[in-house]
């Protein structure tokens, strides 16, 4: 067969799976979309979405529902939108053949929940920023109240936690150590509930087990804290399981070096 006569064969061959692609694709598009798969990626159990929740959030705006079909979908503008959503640290979708979608989120994990005085509460979350309250999800983290002036519309931890003259004024890069310590232990999270701020900014801790308090004191450094934490674990470890959990009203940190319990009257 001459070269001409194949190359039109050819020819043909490829503009007809052309046509074949085009009508595919129109038909497709035609179709109603299905519901996404969604993966959410978030260290530990908590964070402020779920499947249910993605889905509402693209029925709200519009992307998702209705009937709409696969043709309307915009891809780009759904990751615009989680893009905007402060649980949201990095979300991609994908498009597939026959209308199949995929959403895959990477959330934010809440550390600690903090109450200011006479102020909203708002969330810390694992690099040291601020988070804004979920109106329909409350996430299980430590409960940070008392005499704390930090409120949610000032620095985040990035901004303040190498400057001097701050640190020495603000108690949020103390919080950002005690929970992200304890948020690391499973023994620690599943023993304390609450931390409170006494009015000399003392740190006291409210376990979940017993009628006792753990005065902590200060969290000036990392070293500080994880010492403050290694000698209560050894004290609950090697103590508490002989003297009982209520034998003592509070259990002392922060004199360097020591542990020291004050029992029931």
């Amino acid at each position: 067969m001459k070269k001409w006569m194949k190359f039109i064969l050819w020819l043909f061959f490829v503009s007809g799976v052309i046509v074949i692609l085009i009508i595919v694709k129109q038909k497709e598009g035609e179709s109603l979309l299905e519901s996404p798969t969604v993966h959410i990626h978030v260290q530990g159990q908590d964070s402020f979405l779920n499947e249910n929740e993605v889905l509402n959030r693209l029925k709200t705006h519009q992307l998702f529902g209705d009937r709409k079909k696969v043709s309307d979908l915009d891809v780009f503008r759904v990751e615009a939108i989680f893009d905007t959503m402060p649980e949201v640290r990095n979300v991609e979708v994908f498009k597939s053949l026959k209308g199949l979608w995929t959403i895959d989120l990477e959330l934010i994990r809440p550390i600690a929940r903090v109450f200011p005085d006479n102020e909203k509460s708002y969330y810390l979350d694992s690099d040291g920023n601020k988070m804004q309250r979920s109106s329909i999800h409350t996430a299980r983290t430590l409960i940070f109240s008392g005499s704390i002036p930090d409120k949610f519309d000032e620095e985040n931890l990035s901004s303040i936690i190498n400057n001097d003259s701050l640190k020495s004024i603000r108690l949020l890069d103390d919080i950002y150590r005690i929970s992200n310590y304890v948020c690391k232990d499973p023994l620690l999270l599943s023993l304390i509930g609450q931390v409170y701020l006494d009015k000399y900014q003392d740190f006291i801790l409210i376990p979940v087990v017993g009628k006792h308090k753990i005065i902590f004191g200060k969290a000036s450094t990392v070293k500080e804290v994880a010492d403050k934490f290694h000698r209560l674990k050894v004290f609950y470890k090697e103590a508490l399981p002989f003297e009982g959990w209520n034998k003592y009203t509070e259990i002392i940190l922060k004199y360097e070096g020591q542990v020291v319990c004050r029992k029931v009257k």
